[in-house]
């Protein structure tokens, strides 16, 4: 077997550094990895809100999560609350993890789903300990000494300053032998004969210097410098179902209290983010310009801020969509130079995370193997259609009377995956994850319920304990979890007490 040496990851930023630790901790200095960065070429950096996931990646690159959380101005995340979107004055908890607790024959929630029908169940949310703590103000970690108690399966994720995120993992991959190149590149030069004609051979920087690798990570954003510029793999546009095309984001001044969740209110034409760090909130508007113009949405962005703003409305302009191929020839195309999904259930962090798995699990040698990069490009596709029917899914499902915008997204022909999905539930509330794809049954269901989809019958062996032995059920989980919550610290002294940051981190 011929190993490669050379690996050169175009680009910075939460995606380029993100790549650096995960390869330099696994690869231990056996491979050459050096980033290509200019200081003067800005990042997007909306990517502040993540889902849990995230803690895996921490932990394969050795990350101390009070130290990390320190550094980046950071705040737990228990889930995303949604604002007006099924209908305006709705309200409802994305929360992570466990819904409820199963029984031997079916999913909890077709117990409830039954209960539901007959009146004699509450809310969903408060089966769900994340949305009750989310709702409280509370955060804890799990405590695995707890046994069976909702205490000890506490799934969670963070806020956190994206710029700053990427600047602590250039300090952890630099450290372990990751070269950074300053400059800006200018091109890029392909092989022109031998086995891998085509292949990119280079990159030349503005100073005329050339730069040699075998493998390219083009984590270049929207332009895609290596993936699209310079090989013209091809972009498939899904702005016929995610017609947001423009987004501004803006930070504001912190206030109280410090809510351990997102919050997506949804708009006219769009939507508004809201992540709360430690010194100050993140902000951003996402619209489509067909229905609203920017200086509309910018109005109804600052109108809809909690804090004062600490700067002017930064703009952003993006197609929703991916790459044809997300590995071509000796390039992979890694977050923003893979294609792009709105930050709906902040998964832009993940699939720079996926991305960075599949590379690993598919590591090349100098052969670059073509049945490789295929089922590299198939997985990758896999995930990043499972999870945009899952963005589609918020907009489809609504039933606001107030807009154009929204009458166009309920009425809109959905892709198949995800009309079988929604058909599927009407019958019978029934949900199927299928290959291991990113949202879990209980996430589609939070979703499903939260924006007023009821099934029109529940799974038949709900059936099989009587209606007292049901409600006893039902009642004694949501004891539970609401014992649970009033045990949970409040997530502002938490944060003071294990990983208050000391300087303010700068507003990106």
């Amino acid at each position: 077997m011929s190993l490669l040496q050379d690996i050169v990851i175009v680009g910075g930023g939460t995606a380029g550094w993100m790549t650096a630790a995960a390869m330099s901790t696994v690869l231990r200095g056996r491979y050459r990895i050096r980033v290509v960065e200019s200081d003067e070429i800005g990042t997007v950096g909306v990517g502040e809100a993540t889902i849990p996931m995230i803690q895996r990646f921490n932990r394969v690159v050795g990350i101390d999560e009070n130290e990390f959380l320190r550094e980046t101005g950071g705040t737990f995340k228990l889930g995303i609350e949604f604002v007006d979107w099924g209908r305006v004055g709705d309200r409802y908890m994305h929360g992570f993890g466990r819904l409820g607790q199963d029984l031997w024959s079916v999913p909890f929630e077709q117990y409830w789903h039954r209960m539901r029908a007959l009146g004699r169940a509450q809310p969903l949310e408060q089966y769900c300990i994340t949305r009750m703590a989310a709702k409280a103000n509370k955060f804890m970690p799990p405590r695995t000494d707890f046994g069976n108690s909702p205490l000890a399966d506490i799934a969670y994720a963070y806020h956190f300053d994206a710029h700053l995120y990427a600047r602590y993992l250039r300090g952890l991959s630099e450290a372990r032998g990751v070269l950074r190149t300053e400059g800006r590149i200018t091109h890029a030069t392909r092989r022109g004969e031998g086995a891998h004609a085509g292949h990119v051979d280079a990159v030349v920087l503005e100073s005329g210097e050339r730069i040699a690798g075998e493998l390219f990570i083009d984590c270049s954003g929207f332009r895609g410098l290596l993936i699209e510029q310079t090989l013209q793999t091809g972009f498939e546009d899904w702005t016929h179902w995610l017609p947001c095309d423009r987004a501004l984001a803006v930070p504001s001044e912190s206030v109280k209290p410090l809510t351990p969740y997102t919050r997506s209110t949804a708009h006219r034409a769009g939507w508004q983010w809201r992540i709360p760090l430690q010194h100050r909130i993140g902000n951003g508007h996402v619209y489509c310009s067909a229905h609203v113009s920017d200086d509309e949405a910018a109005a109804t962005l600052l109108a809809h801020l909690d804090g004062k703003p600490l700067a002017d409305p930064r703009p952003i302009r993006f197609r929703t969509g991916m790459r044809r191929l997300a590995w071509n020839e000796n390039v992979i195309a890694i977050g923003l130079a893979g294609g792009f999904l709105e930050p709906l259930e902040s998964t832009s962090i993940h699939l720079i995370q996926l991305a960075v798995q599949q590379l690993l699990d598919f590591f090349p040698d100098r052969g670059f193997s073509a049945p490789d990069i295929a089922e590299f490009n198939r997985h990758s596709r896999f995930h990043w259609e499972r999870i945009r029917d899952f963005i589609i899914l918020h907009y489809h499902l609504n039933q606001r009377d107030d807009s154009a915008f929204w009458q166009a997204c309920a009425h809109m022909t959905v892709p198949d995956t995800l009309r079988e999905k929604l058909d599927l539930y009407r019958s019978h509330g029934r949900i199927v994850r299928r290959d291991n794809e990113l949202f879990s049954e209980v996430g589609w269901i939070q979703v499903m319920e939260g924006q007023n989809l009821t099934p029109l019958r529940h799974h038949p062996l709900a059936e099989l304990r009587d209606e007292p032995d049901t409600v006893e059920y039902l009642e004694g989980v949501r004891e539970v979890v609401a014992k649970c919550v009033a045990f949970m610290p409040d997530h502002a002294a938490y944060v003071a007490e294990h990983c208050a940051a000391k300087p303010a981190p700068h507003p990106a």
